[in-house]
């Protein structure tokens, strides 16, 4: 089945005649009919994908499924939120343009954590998505719909985006690579806001190699994006040679904490043999500040989203509660009822912590602290990179939990992203590999950090590790 190669496979294929541009389409919708129903990682899905055949270019007619708060025009765009209901984006997000300029075909929506707020795609107004690998737990979030969609064979690649580990916690949890970019290597024009100082757009692929492409299409400058970085966009893939001998991993000691389960520690420090017998030097280091990553990132992506989501209101667009009891509301109450209808529990909780957090008399205590100690954060990582070449973690504490396990207890579930926040509030890029399974036979995630705009050194470390291992070959089973 066409639906289960990677893009780099099936574009070799194409280019030997040995399949049609319409074969892979067509593959990919027998599996959605086969799988969609248990799985539910789509919003919505288009039957009719426009193949271009005049399109040379390097993702011709590569299906990829778009996370639902990156805008598609013409398209829904709703972030998995009632306040969006109806709202179709009038353009393209900077990253579909180029994914269409380099002729891959939008297969369709990817269902999510509303607004991005969550880390198992639970708290989606349309339902619950399902892991591949075990139906009764979740896929991890917020970006869980589009790895469902890759660890199913659903899509040959998806787009997320990854706020304090949005992309590579469910790529961990199904088994999938997802990477963070460096904050700025990737527009974020088009991107429904989270918390503007910490999201950014990345993939969710099947190896290594097809994350290396992705990126090489959708980096670069914006002057849509204020936060978008002036800098050249080498070529990914000239990394993937296999070679890691001299470079310098740096293992940190605050990241094998009591809490973190057996499986998932005896798997990382498997990984870490591999590497060490690779050639690469493997070294202890500190990054003192990770205990107060948690604290900081709920603190800043609360302010930041509150702020975001003032502008949803009843009336610019989506949801408008204007009416009730045949009795027209007044303006006051149209919000009211509005944001009451149409925002889910999650988002009305950090709403209400972010309002707090920046509130006069808390501002000074809460925000502007937590920002202070987010440059610590980003120093520790700087201090360590003048070290290491790279460092290497556990991407998230467990394995996939089930479903309804955490959704009552939102510290426990924020506590689900301890190993990936910090990357965000760095600015620093990161990419998750899977590594490896749990008794249960649940996947397990590898994660590799790099310094600033050394998306080349990830992209050699993790190709290397994955190359070494058939992890990331091994499929679930939907029967």
């Amino acid at each position: 089945m066409f639906n289960t190669l990677t893009a780099h496979e099936l574009t070799e294929k194409l280019k030997s005649a040995e399949i049609s541009k319409g074969d892979i389409l067509t593959s990919l919708k027998k599996q959605i009919k086969k799988n969609e129903d248990k799985v539910k990682a789509f919003v919505d899905f288009k039957e009719s994908g426009i193949i271009d055949n005049n399109n040379s270019g390097c993702l011709s007619s590569i299906p990829v499924v778009v996370k639902d708060n990156i805008c598609v025009k013409g398209s829904l765009t709703t972030c998995a939120s009632r306040i969006l209901d109806g709202f179709k984006s009038p353009y393209d997000a900077t990253v579909i343009k180029k994914l269409k300029a380099s002729g891959a075909i939008i297969l369709g929506r990817a269902n999510m954590d509303e607004f991005a707020f969550g880390s198992s795609c639970e708290n989606s107004a349309y339902f619950v998505t399902r892991n591949p690998w075990d139906l009764t737990r979740v896929p991890g979030g917020s970006s869980g719909g589009s790895a469902a969609a890759v660890a199913s064979d659903e899509t040959i690649f998806a787009l997320g985006s990854d706020t304090g580990g949005s992309i590579r916690q469910p790529a961990s949890f199904c088994s999938v690579v997802g990477l963070k970019p460096t904050y700025g290597r990737v527009s974020r024009y088009g991107l429904v806001a989270f918390a503007s100082s910490l999201d950014q757009i990345g993939p969710l692929t099947k190896d290594v190699t097809d994350s290396a492409i992705l990126l090489n299409v959708i980096a670069g400058y914006d002057e849509m994006d204020s936060t978008s970085l002036y800098v050249d966009v080498p070529d990914y893939t000239k990394s993937l040679t296999g070679d890691i001998k001299g470079i310098t991993i740096g293992i940190p000691k605050e990241y094998f904490i009591e809490g973190i389960s057996q499986d998932v520690k005896k798997a990382t420090n498997e990984a870490i043999e591999v590497l060490r017998k690779k050639g690469a030097k493997i070294k202890e280091i500190s990054l003192p500040h990770t205990e107060y990553a948690v604290s900081v990132y709920y603190i800043i992506a609360t302010a930041e989203a509150s702020s975001n989501l003032a502008r949803f209101d009843g009336v610019k667009y989506g949801l408008r509660i204007s009416q009730e009891d045949n009795k027209k509301l007044s303006l006051k109450e149209t919000y009211f009822k509005t944001r009451g209808a149409g925002f889910g529990s999650e988002a009305k909780r950090r709403i209400i912590l972010g309002t707090y957090v920046l509130s006069h008399g808390y501002y000074d205590a809460y925000y502007l602290r937590a920002q202070k100690v987010r440059t610590l954060i980003k120093k520790d990582f700087l201090d360590a990179f003048k070290e290491v070449d790279c460092i290497v973690t556990p991407t998230s504490p467990t394995a996939a939990f089930k479903i309804g396990e955490k959704i009552k207890d939102p510290l426990s579930m924020y506590l689900s992203d301890i190993f990936t926040i910090s990357a965000n509030l760095a600015g620093i890029p990161a990419i998750s590999v899977p590594c490896g399974f749990t008794k249960d036979k649940l996947p397990i995630g590898l994660q590799f950090l790099s310094n600033i705009l050394d998306e080349e050194t990830l992209f050699r470390t993790a190709f290397s590790y994955e190359q070494s291992t058939d992890w990331h070959n091994i499929k679930p089973n939907l029967e």
